[in-house]
């Protein structure tokens, strides 16, 4: 029997790797048969998630996207080395939380290069010849934030809010080419530094009760590796233009 998570032969870039969704989504990959390209700023935090994976066919590609304008180009001169992509999970990104007052127009700048305009790049650099094989499939990571409104979410929910739409226009885009994108929407997940973050910058009350509000409880970085390994394996062949949204019914209520 064919089972179609089987991912051995595929080569997956996965973006964000060092830490968090992007690091359970590497080695998730990894154990289903995959050789990855581990993608962040950090060498050292990537040679950590190296250490994680099983198979020994992969690589460590260090990278800044906020410095996105690179991107298209960095990934063609990477296809010299690993060859082309079959597949991209493109976890990187940051999250601030900032209540309209104290937003400034930096920060929102910042938020947009690295959560929106590196999502563009790197679809971008993925559609290249030579960069990725085809049929091919891009996962982006986008949010919640960007399905609903929340209080001092403004700017990170616009920005993964225009990462959604982008993936349904360039899905429409791009399926000639026969490349897939789609979306995974997460809702709140433990144990990743962003998490951790937020956490640390709102009031105790108000995380308690965005926790409660998740019916099945809050995720772990697995529960949203999950959904990108469905999206980037020949299960979803026929998906293209989706959110998934993983956020155990937080957006159902």
């Amino acid at each position: 029997m064919i089972n179609p998570l089987d991912l051995t032969e595929r080569r997956i870039m996965v973006t964000g790797a060092s830490s968090g969704i992007g690091r359970a989504a590497a080695v998730l990959l990894s154990q289903l048969g995959a050789s990855l390209v581990l993608v962040g700023r950090s060498a050292e935090r990537l040679d950590a998630t190296l250490a994680q994976l099983s198979g020994d066919v992969h690589f460590v590609r260090p990278c800044d996207f906020s410095g996105f304008e690179r991107i298209p180009e960095w990934m063609k001169e990477g296809s010299g080395i690993y060859g082309p992509l079959n597949a991209c999970v493109n976890c990187a990104g940051i999250q601030e939380t900032k209540p309209l007052q104290f937003l400034s127009f930096e920060l929102l700048e910042r938020l947009l290069r690295i959560d929106l305009m590196a999502a563009f790049a790197v679809s971008k650099g993925f559609r290249q010849r030579g960069v990725s094989t085809h049929p091919a499939s891009v996962v982006h990571i986008s949010s919640v934030a960007g399905v609903v409104g929340l209080p001092g979410q403004s700017a990170y929910g616009a920005a993964k809010a225009g990462v959604a739409h982008m993936t349904r226009a360039l899905a429409v885009e791009l399926a000639g080419e026969g490349i897939r994108l789609n979306c995974v929407a997460p809702g709140w997940v433990e144990d990743t530094e962003m998490t951790r973050l937020a956490e640390s910058r709102t009031p105790a009350g108000a995380v308690a009760e965005f926790r409660r509000l998740h019916p099945l409880g809050t995720g772990k970085p697995v529960d949203v590796a999950h959904a990108a390994a469905f999206l980037v394996s020949d299960m979803s062949r026929w998906v293209t233009g989706t959110t998934l949204v993983v956020d155990g019914g937080y957006t159902a209520q």
